[in-house]
Protein backbone atom coordinates (compact mmCIF):
# COMPACT_ATOMS: atom_id res chain seq x y z
CA UNK A 1 0.00 0.00 0.00
CA UNK A 2 1.03 3.49 -1.41
CA UNK A 3 0.11 6.16 0.78
CA UNK A 4 0.11 10.10 -0.99
CA UNK A 5 -0.36 12.11 1.91
CA UNK A 6 -0.13 15.60 -0.10
CA UNK A 7 -3.69 14.48 -0.66
CA UNK A 8 -5.18 13.11 2.40
CA UNK A 9 -7.54 14.76 4.24
CA UNK A 10 -6.25 15.27 7.55
CA UNK A 11 -9.31 12.68 9.53
CA UNK A 12 -7.89 9.65 7.46
CA UNK A 13 -4.09 11.46 7.91
CA UNK A 14 -4.74 10.89 11.91
CA UNK A 15 -6.59 7.76 11.82
CA UNK A 16 -3.34 6.17 9.50
CA UNK A 17 -0.88 7.84 11.88
CA UNK A 18 -2.45 6.78 15.20
CA UNK A 19 -2.83 3.62 13.86
CA UNK A 20 0.64 3.27 12.98
CA UNK A 21 3.04 5.11 15.85
CA UNK A 22 2.50 2.89 18.27
CA UNK A 23 2.60 2.39 21.11
CA UNK A 24 2.37 5.95 22.39
CA UNK A 25 2.54 6.95 25.75
CA UNK A 26 -0.04 8.91 27.37
CA UNK A 27 0.07 12.79 28.80
CA UNK A 28 -2.72 13.29 31.08
CA UNK A 29 -2.35 16.58 31.85
CA UNK A 30 -4.02 18.83 34.44
CA UNK A 31 -4.09 22.96 34.10
CA UNK A 32 -6.32 25.29 35.71
CA UNK A 33 -8.94 26.52 34.53
CA UNK A 34 -10.27 30.42 35.24
CA UNK A 35 -12.69 30.05 37.65
CA UNK A 36 -9.85 27.95 39.75
CA UNK A 37 -11.46 24.91 39.15
CA UNK A 38 -8.75 21.86 37.66
CA UNK A 39 -9.13 20.75 33.85
CA UNK A 40 -7.75 16.82 33.54
CA UNK A 41 -7.32 15.68 29.69
CA UNK A 42 -5.27 12.64 28.30
CA UNK A 43 -3.26 13.20 24.92
CA UNK A 44 -1.50 10.51 22.75
CA UNK A 45 0.35 12.67 20.97
CA UNK A 46 3.07 13.06 23.77
CA UNK A 47 6.82 12.19 24.01
CA UNK A 48 9.71 13.40 25.87
CA UNK A 49 12.25 15.45 23.69
CA UNK A 50 15.80 16.03 26.13
CA UNK A 51 17.43 15.80 28.84
CA UNK A 52 19.61 19.39 29.41
CA UNK A 53 17.28 21.09 29.85
CA UNK A 54 14.58 18.42 30.24
CA UNK A 55 11.84 19.20 27.63
CA UNK A 56 8.90 17.56 26.69
CA UNK A 57 5.76 18.16 24.28
CA UNK A 58 2.56 17.40 23.72
CA UNK A 59 -0.33 17.95 21.27
CA UNK A 60 -3.37 19.71 22.51
CA UNK A 61 -5.99 20.20 19.39
CA UNK A 62 -9.05 22.49 18.97
CA UNK A 63 -12.55 21.70 20.13
CA UNK A 64 -13.80 23.01 16.73
CA UNK A 65 -11.18 24.81 13.63
CA UNK A 66 -10.14 28.20 15.68
CA UNK A 67 -11.61 27.15 19.04
CA UNK A 68 -9.01 25.43 21.30
CA UNK A 69 -9.37 22.58 23.65
CA UNK A 70 -9.76 24.09 27.09
CA UNK A 71 -6.01 22.60 28.14
CA UNK A 72 -4.49 25.09 25.34
CA UNK A 73 -7.07 27.90 26.80
CA UNK A 74 -5.17 27.38 29.90
CA UNK A 75 -1.82 27.33 29.30
CA UNK A 76 -2.38 30.61 27.01
CA UNK A 77 -3.35 32.24 30.44
CA UNK A 78 -1.02 30.39 33.09
CA UNK A 79 1.65 28.71 30.76
CA UNK A 80 1.94 26.50 33.44
CA UNK A 81 0.95 22.24 33.30
CA UNK A 82 1.20 18.81 35.18
CA UNK A 83 1.82 15.95 33.00
CA UNK A 84 0.80 12.43 34.58
CA UNK A 85 1.84 9.32 33.17
CA UNK A 86 -1.39 6.69 33.03
CA UNK A 87 -0.85 3.16 35.05
CA UNK A 88 -3.39 0.54 34.61
CA UNK A 89 -5.21 1.18 37.69
CA UNK A 90 -5.96 4.64 36.52
CA UNK A 91 -7.09 3.76 33.21
CA UNK A 92 -10.77 3.68 33.77
CA UNK A 93 -10.33 7.33 35.44
CA UNK A 94 -8.34 8.97 32.38
CA UNK A 95 -11.02 7.52 29.91
CA UNK A 96 -13.75 9.68 31.89
CA UNK A 97 -11.64 12.77 31.62
CA UNK A 98 -11.67 12.58 27.50
CA UNK A 99 -14.68 13.15 27.84
CA UNK A 100 -15.76 16.36 26.15
CA UNK A 101 -17.30 18.30 28.67
CA UNK A 102 -18.26 22.39 29.15
CA UNK A 103 -15.49 24.43 29.90
CA UNK A 104 -14.76 24.98 33.78
CA UNK A 105 -16.65 21.69 34.56
CA UNK A 106 -14.12 19.46 36.44
CA UNK A 107 -12.98 16.34 34.77
CA UNK A 108 -11.12 15.81 38.16
CA UNK A 109 -14.47 16.20 39.81
CA UNK A 110 -16.35 13.79 37.24
CA UNK A 111 -13.78 11.67 37.67
CA UNK A 112 -14.12 11.09 41.03
CA UNK A 113 -9.97 12.13 41.59
CA UNK A 114 -7.82 13.91 44.30
CA UNK A 115 -5.30 16.20 43.82
CA UNK A 116 -2.38 17.31 46.00
CA UNK A 117 -0.18 20.46 45.85
CA UNK A 118 2.68 20.96 43.72
CA UNK A 119 5.76 22.37 44.19
CA UNK A 120 7.11 24.34 41.17
CA UNK A 121 3.45 25.34 39.63
CA UNK A 122 0.22 26.61 41.19
CA UNK A 123 -1.74 23.86 39.34
CA UNK A 124 -2.77 20.93 41.27
CA UNK A 125 -0.94 17.62 40.27
CA UNK A 126 -3.39 14.17 40.26
CA UNK A 127 -2.78 12.30 44.07
CA UNK A 128 -3.25 9.02 42.75
CA UNK A 129 -0.64 9.17 39.79
CA UNK A 130 2.71 7.24 39.80
CA UNK A 131 4.18 9.95 37.69
CA UNK A 132 3.91 13.74 37.74
CA UNK A 133 5.78 15.92 36.27
CA UNK A 134 5.54 19.61 36.96
CA UNK A 135 5.95 21.90 34.08
CA UNK A 136 6.26 25.83 32.48
CA UNK A 137 5.41 26.20 29.09
CA UNK A 138 8.76 26.91 27.15
CA UNK A 139 6.65 27.32 23.52
CA UNK A 140 3.87 26.51 21.59
CA UNK A 141 4.47 25.81 17.74
CA UNK A 142 1.13 26.04 15.65
CA UNK A 143 1.76 24.71 12.47
CA UNK A 144 -1.40 24.28 10.30
CA UNK A 145 -4.05 22.94 12.65
CA UNK A 146 -1.18 21.70 14.86
CA UNK A 147 -0.35 22.84 18.32
CA UNK A 148 2.67 21.46 19.65
CA UNK A 149 2.89 22.35 22.90
CA UNK A 150 6.92 22.23 24.86
CA UNK A 151 7.48 22.47 28.38
CA UNK A 152 10.35 22.78 30.88
CA UNK A 153 10.16 20.12 33.68
CA UNK A 154 10.70 21.23 36.68
CA UNK A 155 9.47 18.81 39.30
CA UNK A 156 8.75 15.65 39.30
CA UNK A 157 7.02 13.01 41.82
CA UNK A 158 7.56 9.30 41.74
CA UNK A 159 5.49 7.07 43.92
CA UNK A 160 8.14 5.08 46.17
CA UNK A 161 9.32 2.07 44.84
CA UNK A 162 9.05 2.79 41.61
CA UNK A 163 12.77 4.26 41.57
CA UNK A 164 15.41 3.35 42.90
CA UNK A 165 16.93 6.30 45.12
CA UNK A 166 20.62 5.84 44.13
CA UNK A 167 20.79 4.41 40.87
CA UNK A 168 17.70 6.33 39.56
CA UNK A 169 16.60 2.92 37.71
CA UNK A 170 13.58 1.63 37.43
CA UNK A 171 11.58 -1.21 39.20
CA UNK A 172 9.49 -2.53 36.46
CA UNK A 173 7.45 -4.50 38.82
CA UNK A 174 6.29 -1.14 40.64
CA UNK A 175 5.53 0.48 37.25
CA UNK A 176 2.61 -0.56 34.90
CA UNK A 177 1.80 2.33 31.95
CA UNK A 178 -0.64 1.95 29.76
CA UNK A 179 0.16 3.06 25.97
CA UNK A 180 -2.26 4.06 23.26
CA UNK A 181 -2.83 2.09 20.16
CA UNK A 182 -4.98 2.73 17.45
CA UNK A 183 -7.84 5.09 16.79
CA UNK A 184 -10.80 5.16 18.42
CA UNK A 185 -10.44 3.23 21.70
CA UNK A 186 -7.19 0.70 21.30
CA UNK A 187 -5.14 0.55 24.12
CA UNK A 188 -2.32 -1.60 25.33
CA UNK A 189 -0.49 -2.36 28.32
CA UNK A 190 3.46 -2.89 29.22
CA UNK A 191 2.83 -5.82 31.36
CA UNK A 192 5.05 -7.88 28.50
CA UNK A 193 8.94 -6.84 28.30
CA UNK A 194 11.52 -8.02 27.20
CA UNK A 195 15.47 -7.09 27.62
CA UNK A 196 17.84 -6.65 24.65
CA UNK A 197 21.34 -6.23 25.49
CA UNK A 198 23.19 -3.73 22.76
CA UNK A 199 26.22 -5.08 20.46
Amino acid sequence: MEIDFTTTSPSDSYKILAALVTPRPIAWVTTLNEDGSVNAAPFSFFNVFGADPPLLGFAPGNREPGVPKDTARNLRRTREFVVHMVDEDLAGAMNLTAAARSYGDSEVVAAGLETAASVSVATPRLRDAVVAMECHEWGTLEIGRNRLVLGLVRHVHVRDGVLDPDTRYLDPSNYAPIGRMESPDGYCRTSDRFRMGRA
